[in-house]
């Protein structure tokens, strides 16, 4: 039986970001996610379910504190003042993928700076 890493889509995005922001930012990815994250503060955001609805996808919402205990590549005055994290999008998809999760590189942004996805892979048990 072939083993499958556990893939999540991590985004931060500003608000009034539009779902094309967000599919652009999880374009640039490459990415096929299993699940989608951000910050819970912006869980409830209509673009990320559609976004989600789109994808058949779940979206996970991380605690700040949850947050502010990952360590990002990036590093995000923004996102710093904001949640107390480096990269919002970094850090909910390492939170999300649970332990053992690296990313799988620096969030990217999309075109309209609207919206940034990070990809964060564990390996399944």
């Amino acid at each position: 039986m072939e083993r499958h890493a556990m893939i999540v889509a991590g985004f931060g995005f500003r608000q009034g970001a539009s779902v094309d922001s967000l599919r652009a930012a999880l374009a640039f990815t490459g990415a096929r996610p299993d699940l989608l994250a951000t910050a819970a503060s912006k869980a409830n955001c209509p673009a990320l379910h559609a976004l989600a609805q789109e994808l058949r996808l779940t979206i996970h919402a991380v605690p700040s504190e949850t947050l502010t205990a990952q360590t990002t590549v990036t590093q995000s005055a923004a996102a710093i003042a904001a949640l107390a994290t480096g990269s919002v999008a970094e850090a909910a998809a390492l939170s999300a993928a649970g332990p053992g999760a690296r990313l799988t590189g620096p969030r990217v942004i999309s075109p309209d700076r609207m919206a940034s996805c990070a990809i964060a892979e564990r390996d399944a048990p």
